[in-house]
């Protein structure tokens, strides 16, 4: 069935609604930092900067890339576009060795010799592995990597080629994206005819691995649509257009302002680390910590993924889609699809399609999504609470999954389509999407807080604030349902978000 459109009245409520409720959460957690302040700098650590103001510095995500962009990262970024644009401007058919190279320079200025030689052998081990063409072993091959880089006499014998814990963990952080980049490599070669194997030197392997705007913290890209794209450029070059440029580097520079203004009113993350406040907390501030967490994440990802993104058009290439707000998110199934794009694409096409996917029954369909699952658990780390977030999240995706599949069965709908009317659908689908939102931000804190964080949060929204909290917060996210669900079907159907002005084809011009 088809949903019936809000009216112009009733979006308008529901929008203005969500807002409201957005600003008096983060009101309430912006009060809720000021009373702590004293207590979560001596327990968990603030940052005191100019006038007074304190700076929540407990996510040590954010903390770290952007040290070391202050330091090394953003120049060497910068240094990137420059090479790029003088070789395509004098060397145009030569200019991906020329970045191949760079990335190499830039590997050797951060990590060392040291770093750049475990790399530049990882490459050549996965090269030879995709020589056999056998998708088995390169994932054989991929976990025992993975599982190296926790193996204690590894880690210790890494932390001996550095002065500071910071250089060991961008090497960490470094290889664990460099896996996916050496697997899509390999399994695309396994799945390619033998008889045409010229992008798959390896030149065109180590040009992929060191391409430096998607080195240490990517977005993934699978190496066909990197390769497809290269190959392209030699005969085509987008325009840039400096106007949409200096507008999507302004987007960019506000994304970052926003999360360091995130950081400085609101101490989500240092109470996230200390449980006694956390505890006390008022309900309303319980809900607007959540809510911080998750979209401080989401903005965060808005300038870790938008930079190298910005880079990638600039070089002619398609990045992957940046993440869609999360407060528009209503489903397990769309904040997958939506949030990582590249890493979405690389599970869909190496693990779930070749397992059988949706279109080879139940089983297949339940064994592809759990591998998928426990691949995303491992290569995350394999921690304790990850293995409780990748079972909820698998759980949301099979249920939203088995209705979606109820729901269309012909004599269901034909049910559906004689006793509700398209607005009365669209009324129980918010109602339905509220709950799925409240199990996904619930699942989301227990990635981002762990799981004493999530069983806090169960423990007094569900438990003891049995039946009226669950129903406000219930009440709350229906307003963000119906917003989304409209963003979602009529407003902004086909938006990739992604930089759409800085560069155009020749097609568009």
């Amino acid at each position: 069935m088809k949903q019936e459109r809000l009216s112009a009245w009733e979006y308008n409520i529901y929008l203005l609604l969500s807002l409201g409720i957005h600003f008096y959460l983060f009101y309430e957690v912006y009060l809720s930092s000021r009373e702590h302040d004293d207590e979560l700098e001596q327990e968990v650590g603030l940052e005191t900067y100019f006038w007074g103001l304190k700076k929540d510095v407990a996510d040590f995500e954010w903390s770290f890339w952007m040290e070391w962009a202050h330091s090394r990262l953003l120049w060497l970024m910068l240094g990137h576009l420059v090479i790029s644009q003088f070789s395509r401007i004098f060397w145009g058919k030569h200019r991906l060795w020329f970045l191949m190279s760079y990335g190499m320079v830039a590997c050797w200025c951060v990590l060392g010799t040291r770093g750049l030689a475990t790399i530049f052998l990882n490459t050549f081990i996965f090269y030879m592995i995709a020589q056999m063409k056998i998708a088995l072993i390169t994932w054989l091959s991929s976990a025992l990597m993975l599982l190296m880089l926790h193996n204690e006499t590894v880690e210790n014998t890494q932390h001996g080629w550095y002065g500071t814990e910071n250089e060991y963990y961008l090497l960490q952080f470094t290889l664990t994206v460099r896996c996916l980049f050496y697997t899509s490599f390999c399994l695309e070669y396994s799945g390619h005819p033998g008889d045409d194997s010229k992008s798959f030197t390896f030149p065109s392997m180590l040009a992929y691995v060191f391409y430096y705007p998607l080195f240490h913290n990517g977005p993934i890209m699978p190496f066909n649509e990197f390769s497809e794209q290269m190959q392209k450029q030699d005969t085509e070059w987008t325009n840039i257009r400096y106007r949409g440029l200096f507008i999507d580097v302004l987007r960019l520079f506000l994304w970052w302002c926003l999360a360091e203004l995130m950081i400085h009113l609101m101490y989500m993350h240092a109470m996230y680390s200390h449980y006694p406040v956390l505890e006390e907390a008022s309900y309303w501030t319980l809900g607007g910590l959540a809510l911080a967490q998750v979209l401080f994440f989401y903005v965060k990802y808005l300038v870790l993924y938008g930079l190298p993104a910005l880079l990638l058009q600039l070089d002619g290439l398609s990045s992957p889609a940046l993440p869609r707000c999360v407060s528009s998110m209503y489903s397990f199934t769309g904040i997958w699809r939506c949030f990582d794009v590249g890493l979405h694409r690389f599970l869909v096409r190496y693990i779930y399609i070749p397992m059988g996917g949706s279109q080879s029954g139940i089983e297949r369909m339940l064994l592809s999504t759990a591998l998928t699952f426990i691949f995303v658990c491992y290569w995350h780390g394999s921690h304790e609470y990850l293995w409780y977030w990748t079972a909820l999240n698998w759980i949301g995706i099979i249920t939203e999954h088995g209705v979606k599949k109820l729901l269309a069965m012909p004599f269901i709908q034909e049910r559906i389509d004689r006793c509700l009317s398209p607005r009365t659908f669209r009324l129980l689908h918010a109602a339905l999407a509220s709950v799925s939102t409240a199990l996904l931000i619930l699942t989301n804190l227990v990635f981002l807080g762990g799981e004493h964080v999530g069983k806090i949060y169960w423990d007094r929204l569900f438990v003891h604030g049995w039946p009226w909290v669950p129903l406000v917060v219930l009440s709350c996210l229906y307003c963000f349902a119906q917003v989304g669900i409209e963003w979602s079907l009529y407003i902004f159907p086909k938006y990739k978000y992604k930089f759409p002005l800085c560069a155009r084809g020749k097609s568009e011009r």
